[in-house]
C-alpha cells in the first residue's frame, strides 16, 4: 500500500477550526513537521482540507 509523506509548510494561525483539527489529526504541530501516513480516503480528506498548508509526497 502506498504511503504519503506530509510536511507542514505554513502556519495554522488564522485558519478555520476544522483546518486546525485536521492538522492535529494528521500529527502536525508546527512548521516543518513531517509525518508518513497510509494512503487512505480518510487521510486524503484531511489533506484536502489543509492542502494550502502542507506539502505531500508519495513514498514507497
Amino acid at each position: 500500500m502506498a504511503r504519503l509523506k506530509v510536511t507542514q509548510v505554513r502556519s495554522e494561525i488564522g485558519t478555520k477550526r476544522n483546518q486546525r483539527e485536521s492538522l492535529r489529526s494528521l500529527g502536525l504541530k508546527r512548521i516543518n513537521d513531517v509525518v508518513v501516513k497510509e494512503d487512505r480516503p480518510e487521510i486524503r480528506g484531511m489533506i484536502f482540507a489543509v492542502n494550502h498548508l502542507v506539502k505531500v509526497e508519495e513514498v514507497e
